[in-house]
């Protein structure tokens, strides 16, 4: 009989689309649904980016070198330059989105069989591409009393093994919205170098930083060789659907191994890089808006959140996300519920069950992460629905 492997086994469901069909079933109903569940911005894509595709004077859709067109990578280091990041064009290899690069990185730097040490709650996808890397996931808890500051020093000693090569970071965090302080990357860098470990940092959400101010790991003074950096345009300019991301390094051995993985799958986007090229001649005031409305959004949820009884959000630092408790016993059943038989004026919201980004089992299950990418009258609208659903579920 015909089987599938292990690995199709094992790879986990996505927490953030696994209540897709009941949404579908929702709306086929006549309900309008307010998603909150998933990090799709509903700013406008700037129209320039989209108009250097529709211009752009093309006879043959080519290949691309397998890092990305040079014109790309280079002007890549402006725009690197601009936050601190100081890096050559042949450090950088453009990916399919910061997926790929979460790939690419797992396959060069480890082995199957190695672990990796990543605070939780964290972005679910890392346990796909672990899976599928033969890597076990370590989590070590933060939690929503301190907004999810990083775990004690301490705690990443007590499960460090010989079989740990390294530690995932995301600053500003998805799906806490957190944001590592200085002094929190400093121990990080120790840590790392004590133990001579790989620092994995996902940094999609770097314009997005409210309260604190946003620090690469590549900023850290020798950790050249230990750093990472995953990214993307996708969160950067709402383009999600371009699927443009980078693999940053400094380390050659690294570069040139991921370089065979990149090779292996041809070459990324090509309109894509196009559009990532003029997304970098925007003025730097491009992001005053989009970040003031996202604060905005943020100020407005976590009111509303904290208003109601039993709950609690802290107030993220940055990105669009935020977690929050609420006075629920199954955030799985209660997502489900909330799209499946319960509705307010006829509208409804789909939230993002916490319990799937949490690697230790049965955390999370009072939790829930909520993606401030509608407008304020639909949060509030959202906000509504979902004060109402608390005061009738369970009863």
């Amino acid at each position: 009989m015909l089987s599938i492997s292990n690995r199709g086994i094992e790879m986990p469901p996505s927490p953030i689309r696994k209540l897709v069909p009941y949404a579908e079933t929702a709306k086929k109903k006549g309900i309008k649904v307010y998603h909150l569940n998933i990090g799709q911005p509903d700013i406008e894509t700037p129209p320039a980016i989209m108009d250097a595709v529709r211009n752009a004077d093309i006879k043959v859709l080519e290949y691309s070198h397998s890092a990305g067109n040079e014109s790309y990578r280079r002007k890549l280091t402006q725009y690197y330059k601009k936050v601190g990041i100081d890096v050559n064009y042949d450090q950088i290899i453009i990916t399919t989105g910061g997926s790929e690069a979460i790939q690419f990185g797992f396959f060069t730097c480890f082995n199957p069989g190695d672990e990796v040490i990543v605070p939780e709650p964290f972005y679910a996808n890392y346990n796909g591409f672990a899976c599928a890397a033969g890597v076990k996931v370590v989590p070590i808890t933060s939690s929503i009393e301190t907004g999810f500051a990083l775990p004690p020093i301490e705690d990443f000693e007590k499960v460090i093994t010989p079989k740990t090569k390294g530690i995932i970071i995301c600053s500003p965090n998805n799906p806490t919205g957190y944001l590592y302080s200085k002094a929190e990357m400093e121990s990080l860098k120790t840590i790392c170098l004590k133990h001579d470990l790989y620092l994995f940092s996902d940094e999609a959400y770097r314009e997005f930083c409210y309260d604190g101010e946003y620090v690469s790991a590549m900023h850290l003074e020798g950790m050249e060789n230990h750093v990472v950096l995953m990214d993307t345009i996708s969160k950067r300019y709402s383009a999600c659907g371009a699927r443009l991301g980078a693999l940053v390094t400094k380390n050659k051995m690294v570069y040139d191994a991921a370089m065979k993985f990149a090779q292996a799958r041809l070459s990324p986007p090509g309109l894509a890089q196009i559009m990532g090229e003029a997304a970098i001649d925007l003025p730097d005031s491009y992001f005053e808006a989009p970040k003031a409305e996202y604060q905005k959004r943020r100020d407005t949820l976590v009111k509303r959140l904290n208003a109601m009884p039993g709950v609690f959000c802290p107030n993220p630092g940055g990105a669009f996300y935020a977690m929050a408790k609420l006075p629920i016993d199954d955030c799985d059943k209660f997502c489900q519920w909330l799209l499946e038989s319960f509705s307010y004026n006829n509208q409804t919201v789909m939230l993002a069950p916490a319990s799937g980004f949490y690697g230790t089992p049965g955390l999370g299950k009072n939790e829930v992460r909520l993606a401030y990418v509608l407008n304020t009258t639909d949060l509030n609208a959202a906000m509504d629905v979902l004060e109402e659903a608390l005061k009738v579920y369970g009863k």
